[in-house]
């Protein structure tokens, strides 16, 4: 009998739900909060007058009792979390980020332009074609 024996690099296993998230993956909620990805079994736009002033997002986290409050959008958060779905729209999410500050800024008197502008260039620089050699910024 005879027995081949050679040493190559063994593939890795399949997972068994692609769709789940990467437990390696540490996810940034805001407010200095992070969770692990694997953890975060819901997320809940905040809708209400809760809402405003960097809370955008109600995160369920496995082992804790109540839900975190985030800073960051739902879409932004699946996003980290590598949720392939959630990467279609997160333009509109800074856009929309991008108005509710200068709304709220504007009615407190107190707008912070150099924040707006350098948010504004991102946002505007993400939607630039890559070939497009007149950009602005």
């Amino acid at each position: 009998m005879r027995v081949n024996i050679h040493c190559a690099s063994p593939r890795p296993a399949p997972r068994d739900n692609p769709h789940v998230a990467d437990g390696n993956r540490m996810v940034f909620l805001g407010f200095g909060k992070y969770a692990r990805a694997d953890k975060i079994y819901a997320i809940e736009p905040i809708r209400d007058d809760r809402r405003g002033h960097g809370r955008r997002t109600l995160v369920w986290v496995e082992g804790v009792a109540e839900p975190i409050v985030a800073s960051r959008t739902e879409r932004t958060i699946l996003a980290d979390m590598g949720q392939d779905a959630a990467l279609r729209k997160p333009l509109l999410d800074d856009a929309l980020d991008l108005a509710e500050r200068l709304a709220e800024q504007s009615q407190t008197g107190r707008v912070d332009l150099a924040d707006l502008g350098r948010r504004a260039r991102r946002l505007l620089e993400a939607t630039a074609r890559q070939d497009d050699n007149d950009k602005l910024f």
